[in-house]
């Protein structure tokens, strides 16, 4: 039997075994996780990254320029502090004063992303 090719390697699967032992000494680990899931939900990620790739692979090769969007749609970022931040003061500013609210919000501006 062959091997897919978005089987993960077998050393990549102990590398998750071995970070699964170590997180279990060091974080507060959710009730209900076990080694199995944690393995499972980073083969899924593994899994769902080489499709991603193999999908920018094949649209570059057939000349399309649409790469950097398609990995924007389907692994965005989280929003930064700075920006988590600003979207929290958008929602306090009609308990703030106007003058408050542009010291905040310049402060915030000034910080790096």
């Amino acid at each position: 039997m062959t091997e897919h090719p978005i089987t993960p390697p077998l050393s990549l699967m102990q590398q998750w075994e071995e970070e699964w032992e170590c997180f279990t000494h060091v974080e507060n680990i959710p009730t209900g996780s076990n080694r199995l899931a944690y393995i499972a939900a980073q083969a899924a990620q593994w899994g769902a990254d080489q499709e991603l790739e193999a999908c920018c692979g094949l649209l570059i090769q057939q000349g399309f320029d649409v790469v950097d969007d398609l990995r924007a749609a389907r692994r965005p970022k989280p929003p930064s502090l700075k920006e988590q931040a600003l979207a929290v003061l958008d929602d306090a500013s009609d308990r703030l004063d106007a003058a408050h609210e542009n010291t905040i919000r310049r402060a915030l501006e000034q910080l790096d992303d």
